[in-house]
């Protein structure tokens, strides 16, 4: 029996061994189980390759400024596990992960037994999730971040009240397939009959399948440049200034803090899905709230500024398309410093693309590797960089405090690659 919080990590987390089963079988027969706990849950449904936990950050400040309770479910978590299953941005107590991990264990136990094998680590997770807030506390809205894909996703199994795409580009490859085509065909599975979508996903080829699958299911579409526009978009020194303007009102001069042109678009996809929640659910959201909702979301891990002497700033960009948006970002907002970048991440990443493009940004490149089972060897990153000024270390906490002393006021040193990485780089720089 698990009785300890310790205890009760340690047991989702054992159910890693189990890798990915994609997939709703598993789920079904856990809701079932449960008495249908997703059914009672209002809900977002938010999927996409990169943005996803932006895009919650942000529609979740719009909420809460609103005076709503919002309950949300992201990942991967910076801190702590906890962090997945959060109120109002705060995660749920160590007492009640104990206490919904007692209720699901014997269910996936009795569900080892059967022909469908027991539930990975995100179906428990997900079912705690829909267990959480669709029977202890029912939350006025619950923002569900999907975990991979979609179609087969664990989350799949809501009927939420909007659902939205954030964009398609490539990544996990070797689950959700090769083309653009096939992997929005994935993403597109969370569309449902009637709910409507809202979505950034602007590449011709992922779009026109998503296109299909929301006429073929009755969905209405809003698409950012074509149904929402954004205009007047400008860099400032806390982030980025801009326009937002949707089929039923206009909002000029909106500000939000982490910068980049990617976080404007992850913006704007919340000011439109709070524009439908607003229209379509009786949602009491003034234009206030989306301006001060905006102004005051953060979201840890995602361009942020850990000091400003020296300069460090960190950000999960894991896959081609977010170190894309972090070079134009690092560019707008410091022209003028010389970049230090510190890069770990995971083996089956599209490393030699994403290394060249901060090969071009980078004064100097280290590379690293860290604690995590499918964590690339410092070495087999050095050799993918063709930078003339590249180094390769195991100890990155020694580098780091090294690193720290000797920089200078015209100097930034950026951190990036996994989000597992970033979150163990953000612990030692609290310290």
């Amino acid at each position: 029996m698990v009785r300890t919080y310790e205890e009760a990590v340690a047991w989702i987390h054992g159910r890693l061994r189990l890798g990915m089963k994609p997939g709703l079988k598993r789920m079904e027969w856990m809701m079932e189980k449960l008495g249908r706990p997703e059914r009672r849950v209002r809900a977002v449904h938010i999927g996409g390759t990169n943005g996803k936990g932006s895009t919650v950050a942000y529609l979740r400040s719009i909420l809460q400024a609103a005076g709503y309770s919002v309950g949300a479910f992201t990942s991967p978590y910076v801190e702590q596990f906890n962090e997945r299953i959060t109120i109002n941005g705060e995660p749920i107590s160590d007492e009640e992960i104990v206490e919904l991990v007692q209720t699901i264990k014997p269910l996936a136990d009795e569900l080892e037994r059967t022909e469908l094998g027991g539930p990975t680590e995100f179906e428990v997770i997900t079912a705690m999730m829909l267990y959480y807030f669709g029977k202890k506390h029912i939350q006025d809205i619950v923002l569900i971040e999907v975990g991979l894909g979609g179609r087969l996703d664990s989350t799949n199994v809501i009927y939420p009240l909007v659902s939205v795409i954030t964009n398609v580009s490539y990544d996990h490859m070797n689950i959700l397939g090769d083309t653009l085509a096939q992997i929005a065909a994935e993403k597109a599975g969370i569309i449902k009959s009637g709910v409507p979508l809202v979505t950034a996903v602007n590449e011709p080829e992922a779009w026109d399948v998503i296109a299909k699958t929301a006429a073929e299911r009755k969905a209405k579409t809003y698409r950012i440049g074509v149904d929402f526009t954004v205009s007047d978009r400008q860099a400032t020194a806390e982030g980025e200034q801009f326009s937002v303007t949707t089929p039923f009102a206009e909002y000029r001069g909106l500000r939000i803090s982490m910068p980049g042109a990617h976080q404007v678009e992850n913006a704007a996809v919340a000011v439109m899905t709070a524009e439908l929640l607003r229209l379509g659910y009786s949602f009491l959201i003034d234009p206030e709230h989306i301006t001060d909702g905006l102004a005051t979301a953060t979201w840890p891990g995602r361009f942020e500024r850990m000091s400003d002497n020296p300069l460090i700033i960190l950000d999960g960009a894991h896959n081609e398309a977010g170190i894309h948006a972090l070079v134009e970002t690092v560019r707008a907002h410091y022209p003028d410093k010389r970049v230090h970048v510190l890069f770990a991440a995971l083996a089956d990443k599209p490393l030699e693309r994403m290394i060249r493009l901060l090969d071009d940004l980078a004064a100097t490149m280290t590379f690293t590797t860290f604690d995590f089972p499918r964590a690339a060897l410092a070495e087999a990153l050095a050799a993918l960089s063709s930078h003339l000024h590249k180094a390769a270390t195991d100890d990155w906490t020694g580098w780091l405090i090294e690193k720290k002393k000797r920089m200078g006021n015209d100097e930034l040193l950026l951190v990036t690659g996994s989000l597992y990485f970033i979150s163990e780089v953000r612990k030692l720089l609290k310290k």
